[in-house]
């Protein structure tokens, strides 16, 4: 196979793909109705795409956050969360889940990490953010795994 242009899975099973968008989509509906709000669910796909390393949906998801209210400065304070005074108590939470759902492969969802977001999250938010955290991450995958261009914006300066 060419490894310069990597095999786009989104456009080559398009009945696999579309299942994943109505999942996102079933996910979004679930949130909507357990008070997750966009800014809390754009924050968290934001900080996921980071620690992945997944330009392509840092995009998608920074200009949802925009037009959800959220500013630049917030935007920017994400990498270093914990040290930043501008996330609710709910966002750091959504945060924490958001690291741990990312890095599952080394702890599983510690028993610190569920007792903390569960005393701020109702069980109702953490089931609604933990499938926003799983399909992100599902997305962030797909769009690593194919290399999805992350091309400057149309008249950007160099």
């Amino acid at each position: 196979m060419n490894h310069e242009a990597r095999v786009h899975l989104s456009k080559s099973a398009r009945e696999a793909y579309g299942a994943l968008d109505a999942f996102a989509k079933t996910v979004g509906g679930l949130a909507a109705e357990s008070d997750i709000d966009a800014r809390l669910k754009e924050l968290v796909q934001i900080h996921v795409s980071q620690l992945n390393g997944c330009a392509y949906c840092v995009r998608i998801h920074v200009d949802r956050a925009v037009a959800a209210g959220v500013d630049a400065d917030v935007i920017a304070q994400l990498p270093v969360w914990r040290e930043s005074g501008v996330f609710t108590e709910r966002e750091r939470a959504g945060l924490e889940l958001a690291e741990a759902f990312t890095f599952i492969h080394e702890d599983g969802i510690p028993d610190d990490v569920y007792d903390r977001v569960g005393a701020i999250l109702s069980e109702k938010e953490y089931v609604a953010l933990s499938w926003v955290l799983v399909s992100i991450n599902a997305f962030n995958r797909v769009a690593i795994a194919g290399r999805y261009p992350v091309p400057p914006r149309t008249g950007a300066k160099e």
